[in-house]
């Protein structure tokens, strides 16, 4: 079974949102799910984030799947660039990537501001999936899309999404545990 990595945003920790829901479902169908709690989430920064992640001691393999909420697809994205391991699988959810124009990018700099190597990313990445709201308050649906563009695939957009978080209804994610089931 694979090993599958999620990956919290801004503000955020493993107990939040869907991510306990996830990890129980995925722990039933046999899978290893780990959900590092990243420091200082009110004011992250990238290498504080990638030491966390280092200090866990994950192995990463073909088999593994990332799975990034916010700037935890930030976060996903840049340890592609680094690690130099392919995955199976990386799943992008409401991605904060890039400027996204609102109240949170100047915390998100060190993620944020330096040129993404697509080439690596896509190299690594393995099946990539970017999942995105026509009405998320957080990331627009135009930066969705060209994250999904310099990434070589299409946006699931789902309606009335929101930023996938509790505020938004979002305690469970059948439709994302349905994708999951179809990566295997």
């Amino acid at each position: 079974m694979a090993l599958v990595c999620i990956f919290h945003g801004i503000q955020g920790h493993p107990e939040e949102n869907w991510f306990p829901w996830l990890k129980t479902e995925l722990q039933k169908a046999g899978h290893r799910v780990v959900i590092p709690a990243f420091p200082c989430s009110d004011h992250p920064n990238l290498e504080e984030w990638l030491a966390c992640f280092s200090q866990c001691r994950i192995n990463l393999d073909d088999h593994s799947i990332l799975i990034g909420h916010s700037l935890g697809s930030a976060f996903a994205l840049r340890l592609l660039e680094r690690c130099r391991q392919p995955v199976h699988a990386t799943v992008l959810i409401a991605p904060a990537w890039n400027v996204m124009g609102n109240a949170f990018d100047s915390l998100m700099t060190s993620f944020t501001a330096a040129t993404y190597d697509w080439k690596t990313i896509r190299k690594y990445a393995g099946e990539i999936h970017v999942i995105g709201s026509d009405d998320d308050p957080y990331i627009a649906p135009e930066k969705t899309e060209a994250l999904a563009r310099n990434l070589g695939v299409k946006v699931t957009l789902i309606k009335k999404g929101g930023h996938f978080n509790a505020a938004a209804g979002y305690t469970t994610f059948q439709r994302l545990l349905d994708e999951m089931g179809r990566l295997r």
